[in-house]
């Protein structure tokens, strides 16, 4: 092959699928800034947690469960979450997003499995012994999670709880679980249209 020594134009490069490549002097399309990591979202949950006046704009309900969705940082979600005492999630997990929780009054109860589970393509599994965690989280105390994290949060105190819930990406869904011993089963997928 010779190389032109004319100003003639050379041919675009060609990729093996046959699509003809952008030239290399073309700018190319900005790439989206990284979002928070579920460090930096444990630290925004963690300030919202500390200023009483946004804890103060949660109406609590003794019969159930309220939230109120928070602007979270770099496009993150966020929620401020009130529990009455014997509420809880369920077990489920937030698909691909990473997260960060944070008990800003009362106490809640996590457990969660240790285990990475199969994303996608099972109804039913049987789970090893030894991956169950319990965590006690008083006010002030939370945890960061990433993508695929099966839990249930749960307040089996006396006493009304709030906590603040950031996660990135905004949830794209919820997988929602029963457990009957080792065996979790899949029972129903949430949508954002379901829950906002």
């Amino acid at each position: 092959m010779s190389v032109p020594t004319t100003g003639a134009p050379v041919p675009a490069p060609v990729s093996p699928a046959g699509v003809t490549a952008p030239p290399a002097d073309l700018p190319q399309p900005a790439q989206a800034p990284p979002g928070p990591t579920a460090a930096q979202l444990l630290d925004f949950v963690r300030r919202v947690a500390a200023d009483p006046a946004a804890v103060a704009q949660l109406p609590l309900d003794p019969e159930g469960r309220t939230w109120v969705r928070l602007d979270g940082p770099a496009g993150s979600e966020a929620w401020l979450i009130g529990w009455p005492p014997g509420t809880g999630t369920g077990w489920h997990d937030h698909a691909e997003s990473v997260g960060a929780f944070l008990t800003a009054a009362g106490e809640l109860r996590e457990n969660s499995l240790t285990a990475r589970l199969p994303a996608d393509g099972w109804k039913t599994l049987e789970l090893s012994e030894g991956i169950d965690r319990t965590r006690r989280l008083t006010a002030g105390k939370g945890r960061a999670f990433g993508q695929h994290h099966v839990h249930e949060v749960l307040n089996t105190s006396t006493q009304h709880a709030v906590s603040v819930h950031a996660y990135y990406p905004p949830l794209p869904q919820i997988r929602r679980y029963s457990r009957t011993g080792p065996v979790l089963r899949l029972e129903s997928v949430e949508r954002p249209e379901d829950w906002q």
